[in-house]
Formats: C-alpha cells, structure tokens, sequence
C-alpha cells in the first residue's frame, strides 16, 4: 500500500499532538525552523542526512 507523504507526516503530527500534547508555541516554533533550514545554506546538509 503507498500512502503519499503528506498524509504520513499530517497523521503523524496530528497524532503527536494530540498524545503529546506540546505548547503550541513548539509546535509554531519548529515548524517555522524547519521551513527556515530548508529553504537556508544549511539544506544540502539536511538533505544529505534524510536521504543518506
């Protein structure tokens, strides 16, 4: 079965959320950092770490 990506990663958060139950200032906070990294100097080194 190929789930697409988006829908992993939704579920994912949306079940780490609720079982986790983070401050939402977290939640803001790393999503707005991972979306400055990645579009940052920094990216081929994340790149390189996600698809080894």
């Amino acid at each position: 079965m190929d789930v697409p990506l988006w829908l992993a990663v939704a579920v994912t958060g949306y079940l780490g959320i609720k079982l986790a139950r983070p401050s939402w200032w977290l939640v803001a906070l790393l999503l707005l950092g991972g979306y400055l990294i990645a579009h940052s100097f920094l990216s081929p080194v994340v790149a390189s770490l996600v698809n080894p």
